[in-house]
């Protein structure tokens, strides 16, 4: 009579699961800001679609996120990078990701020199709201 001993192969998934468990918090990335809650649906994101995302800290610094790359960035720069970025990518979806503590203009500014180098739709990140 045989049989399949499968204790080596619990013990092999359950020390994938620890390593999993482990490195998962490490891989989140961006910049550190507090969102504002809104009520809105996920973005569906393709991990493979290329997206352009500028955050704006509550101390008014701007970041370009694109790809995995974290810069700070003067606001005047931004319309340049962005302009050269969406003539070779036409297609790039373009975020906006503010801090809930600034002012409305901020965004708004950022907004305007966004679609000034030719974002045609910029997006909003939000955060769900708390129940």
């Amino acid at each position: 009579m045989s049989e399949i001993n499968v204790v080596p192969y619990i013990d092999v998934m359950l020390v994938l699961l620890v390593i999993f468990m482990v490195t998962a918090p490490l891989m989140t990335q961006g910049i550190k800001v507090d969102l504002p809650d809104a009520a809105s649906g996920p973005l569906e994101v393709d991990d493979n679609e290329p997206m352009l995302v500028v955050s704006v800290k509550s101390d008014s610094t701007y970041y370009m996120n694109v790809g995995e790359e974290e810069e700070p960035v003067a606001l005047e720069l931004i319309g340049e990078r962005s302009a050269k970025i969406l003539t070779a990518n036409p297609g790039i979806k373009v975020l906006v990701e503010g801090d809930q503590s600034l002012n409305y203009g901020v965004i708004v500014n950022l907004m305007n020199v966004l679609q000034g180098a030719g974002a045609t739709s910029v997006g909003l990140i939000t955060e769900p709201p708390n129940p």
